[in-house]
């Protein structure tokens, strides 16, 4: 059985992040991005910051999660771009076929 998972992105601006999504979704690395504002407190450079992101939820499968990553890596404007991929445990058949369906190449 093919593994899924949801690889959470956040970045500092919401249409920034959706234009990432969109590309990632037309070349099939994920079926769907949802995004969503976020407030995010963390320390970067000695200080703490309390800041609102966007944050992005992908579905996808395991093995697109590396062209996941070198894209974020190669596009993101943060020098540390926080990219998390979570498993997901338990889907209905049919939403899990779906999304390997959609990131299958073409």
């Amino acid at each position: 059985m093919t593994d899924i998972c949801a690889v959470l992105i956040t970045a500092p601006d919401a249409d920034w992040l959706a234009s990432l999504v969109h590309g990632m979704v037309s070349d099939r690395l994920c079926a769907t991005g949802h995004i969503s504002p976020t407030r995010s407190i963390y320390r970067w450079a000695g200080e703490v910051h309390d800041t609102t992101e966007a944050l992005a939820t992908l579905r996808t499968v395991t093995d697109r999660v590396p062209e996941i990553s070198a894209r974020v890596k190669s596009e993101h404007p943060y020098e540390v771009p926080s990219l998390i991929t979570v498993p997901i445990n338990d889907a209905t058949a049919d939403y899990r076929a779906w999304i390997i369906e959609q990131t299958s190449p073409a």
